[in-house]
């Protein structure tokens, strides 16, 4: 698909004139009409502008011309999965597991490779042959060998170390001692709990990247552990997320 019929298509789907779009974007409708006659694409700072706009990468306004992969843990990227930096714009070169709300939530290599052998077993691909992949991918992406100009100093990780210890703290009964908090989407960890009114409710946005982490008890029900500078959550729930029951939500805080 060509620039101009991306915009025309983000456009009439988000309900919007040419004269509405070009005052968001701070341009002319002329302008707007030009784009998608196909006879001049916006400039680097409106592509921008655009991306936040319509929670896009640039890549995907300009036709899709590459195939983006997350330069921290190398997975395909695609627009329901894109980081943002903390102004809301997509950024895409990371996804949203690996950088959120402009923080890397990697700094250990090991540790992503831990999270990454998880979810990439399956019956063609064992851990031996995933971590051996990882360990040769990884140092190949921007992330990594950039490290040392990317990174915050250890303040991230300092973060999630004060987390847990006040996670821990909580002494939650039969729940097992949490030892690490992992980047987590919202969408895959928004459960729905039961209120006693017989109504359900959830708490967190699909869109968000939270801290968290899945305990195991040895019994038929696992521990879950989501949480951020806000708020800590903490449930309970039987395989794949079934039969989900709310132990604790804690509001946080913090100066």
């Amino acid at each position: 698909m060509d620039t101009k019929d991306v915009i025309y298509e983000l456009r009439t789907k988000n309900g919007m004139s040419q004269d509405e779009l070009a005052e968001k974007v701070f341009v002319t409708r002329q302008a707007v009409s030009r784009w998608e006659n196909g006879e001049t694409v916006p400039n680097t700072e409106t592509l921008k502008l655009l991306s936040k706009l319509f929670n896009v990468s640039i890549n995907t306004l300009l036709g899709a011309p590459r195939q983006l992969f997350c330069q921290c843990c190398g997975m395909p990227l695609d627009d329901s999965i894109i980081g943002k930096d903390k102004d809301g714009t997509p950024n895409e070169d990371y996804c949203q597991w690996c950088y959120a709300d402009g923080t890397y939530t990697y700094s250990n290599m090991d540790d992503l490779i831990e999270v990454c052998v998880h979810h990439m077993v399956n019956e063609n691909f064992n851990e031996q042959q995933v971590r051996a992949y990882m360990k040769q991918r990884l140092p190949e992406l921007n992330y990594w060998k950039k490290q040392s100009e990317l990174g915050d100093n250890g303040a991230f990780e300092a973060f999630k170390k004060e987390l847990i210890e006040e996670i821990n703290a909580l002494h939650v009964k039969g729940m097992p001692k949490l030892e690490k908090l992992n980047a987590l989407v919202g969408s895959f960890v928004n459960l729905a709990y039961p209120l006693p009114s017989g109504e359900s409710a959830r708490f967190l946005k699909d869109g968000v990247t939270y801290l968290g982490n899945q305990l195991e008890t040895g019994g038929d029900r696992c521990f879950g552990v989501l949480a951020n500078k806000d708020f800590i959550l903490i449930c309970t729930y039987r395989a794949e997320g079934v039969d989900p029951e709310l132990v604790l939500y804690k509001k946080r805080y913090n100066e």
